[in-house]
């Protein structure tokens, strides 16, 4: 009887110690922080952050701020990605909850505008030099000049080239600088009428002006040690942009979406087209569905490649358990991962 007794005492510990090391293991998993594009320095710092314990929405803040401390290659923060005015404009998203930013000018902290957003009004986003006055009276530095001798030598290069390549279509000068004007003399509301659904059929494509070093969002989903999950983007936008365009980057569902339950997604590309389809929404709704990161990553994309078969552009999802994977169309993608059974960020390759 007592040896049946130790038998069962025995039995019961072996199961608890074998349930606490389950239970251990699947701490381990987390934080997790992903990055689209290899920009490691961004992705170390959101990993600093989230390892210490801070929440995932803060260290999405961090690693997104180091982005645009960096220039990540031009494409994220002040000092690159001039518009056709020679004029730098940052666009940012943060969330958990939702704040952004979008045409911002003269503040050189797109994600912390986007935070302020989120945090200090009952607004999900802000534009232009209303944006750039609430990041000052919220306290960010400013105002200040946004461009930079790298960006400023860009556009005087471009302009010297009679501002070719740019973003017009059906204008006159076709070829050349502006001002420029309706191709037939004015809008005429009775010719080359076409309805929204006639607009998504179009396989009609301008040239590529989108490329892996004049549009690079970071677009950045992390996993704090709590299991939560926070998304944040910052851009400077495609380079020549005509003033006043608003690309995906501060588009929740298209640059970035995130759902607790399910997972987060990140977007990177041509914004134009992309924000027309919110990829990273129907990232998360297709993992809420059942399927896998993989397979949601490459339905999105297919999706938009459907309708426009020329577009670049690319997304990286991750489901609540951490598991990631990308697809992408028209490029050769990269994203970036560091997970606690990493020693450093890795970077996986994904080809169209």
């Amino acid at each position: 009887m007592a040896r049946s007794y130790l038998s069962l005492i025995l039995s019961t510990l072996l199961l608890l110690l074998t349930a606490a090391e389950a239970e251990q293991g699947k701490t381990k998993k987390f934080p997790v922080v992903v990055s689209t594009w290899p920009f490691l320095e961004a992705v170390r710092a959101a990993w600093r952050a989230v390892d210490n314990g801070i929440s995932a929405v803060d260290a999405v803040v961090e690693g997104c701020s180091a982005c645009e401390e960096l220039r990540c290659d031009g494409t994220v923060g002040p000092g690159g990605s001039p518009n056709e005015n020679g004029e730098t404009m940052l666009d940012a998203l943060v969330m958990d909850g939702v704040g952004a930013v979008a045409a911002m000018r003269y503040v050189k902290d797109g994600i912390r505008a986007a935070r302020l957003v989120m945090k200090h009004s009952q607004h999900t986003l802000l534009a232009g030099e209303g944006a750039s006055a609430f990041a000052i009276s919220m306290g960010l530095p400013g105002p200040m000049n946004l461009s930079s001798p790298e960006s400023l030598k860009k556009w005087l290069d471009w302009k010297e080239n009679r501002c070719q390549p740019n973003f017009r279509k059906n204008v006159v000068p076709a070829n050349d600088c502006g001002p420029y004007k309706p191709k037939h003399g004015g809008m005429d509301v009775s010719r080359d009428v076409c309805t929204v659904s006639c607009e998504m059929r179009t396989i009609e494509y301008r040239i590529p002006l989108v490329g892996p070093h004049n549009h690079d969002t970071i677009s950045m989903v992390v996993i704090d040690k709590m299991g939560h999950i926070a998304v944040g983007t910052s851009t400077n936008g495609a380079t020549y942009k005509i003033p006043g365009r608003v690309g995906d980057g501060p588009i929740a569902g298209s640059s970035a979406y995130a759902d607790d339950e399910v997972g987060g997604c990140g977007a990177t590309g041509d914004g134009d087209i992309m924000m027309r389809f919110l990829p990273c929404y129907q990232v998360v709704e297709s993992m809420r569905q059942g399927m896998k990161p993989e397979e949601a990553a490459k339905d999105a994309v297919s999706r938009i490649a459907r309708k426009f078969p020329d577009f670049v552009g690319a997304v990286v999802a991750v489901d609540k358990n951490g598991s990631h994977a990308g697809a992408c169309h028209g490029w050769t993608f990269q994203y970036s991962v560091q997970s606690p059974d990493m020693d450093d960020v890795q970077v996986f390759t994904v080809l169209p």
